[in-house]
């Protein structure tokens, strides 16, 4: 049914307070601050797509959109989720199952790949990526402003994750992301991540 929620919406503390207070800014665009009520309305078992519409004047297929790219651009930027498609050239496709690949290759040695170097740049990177087939394409300055939003830092190659590759690492990664992407959807069920690396929080 239309009106139920088809995408359901689980915001991190933090998440909801940046929207809180994008919502507050008088310089935020109204239908920014549109879309931030959506996504806020939407969380948890909130109402449904019919109850966000009538509340903010929007239509159901609204609610849907903005619901359904919060979802699947949960690797980006807030500010990137709530913006429109860019108007040229082909729109970012890269899912949240490829940012794990990619996240994941970034925290292995260079050298593990015939590169002869120690340290990855965004440039090799983004060229391994594409030459193992993860994405078609993506730039080397795209792919640098994502892992600094991850605070990952290629150069850098002493990390927890810098153990032997997992040969099953790509069912590994498809298994979890299936699960993230399931559970929003099935009520009454809650999703935990447990780390055991207690210190470091789960990217």
């Amino acid at each position: 049914m239309i009106g139920q929620p088809l995408y359901r919406i689980n915001l991190l503390a933090s998440e909801r307070t940046t929207l809180e207070a994008l919502i507050r800014q008088q310089t935020t665009p109204q239908h920014l601050a549109k879309r931030a009520r959506i996504i806020l309305l939407a969380n948890g078992e909130a109402a449904t797509n019919r109850a966000i519409s009538d509340q903010l004047g929007v239509t159901q297929a609204q609610v849907t959109t903005w619901t359904k790219r919060w979802i699947e651009r949960a690797m980006e930027p807030l500010a990137d989720r709530l913006a429109d498609w860019p108007r040229s050239g082909r729109p970012d496709t890269i899912t949240a199952e490829q940012w794990c690949q990619i996240l994941a290759l970034a925290c292995e040695l260079p050298a593990q790949y015939g590169r002869p170097i120690t340290h990855w740049t965004s440039r090799e990177l983004a060229e391994e990526v594409i030459r193992q087939g993860i994405v078609e394409r993506i730039s080397a300055g795209h792919l640098r402003k994502a892992l600094k939003k991850k605070d990952l830092q290629p150069h850098r190659s002493r990390y927890w994750l810098n153990a032997k590759a997992d040969e099953r690492k790509d069912e590994r990664i498809a298994e979890l992301c299936d699960v993230y992407q399931r559970i929003p959807g099935i009520a009454d069920e809650i999703a935990f991540s447990v780390d055991e690396a207690t210190g470091i929080q789960a990217l």
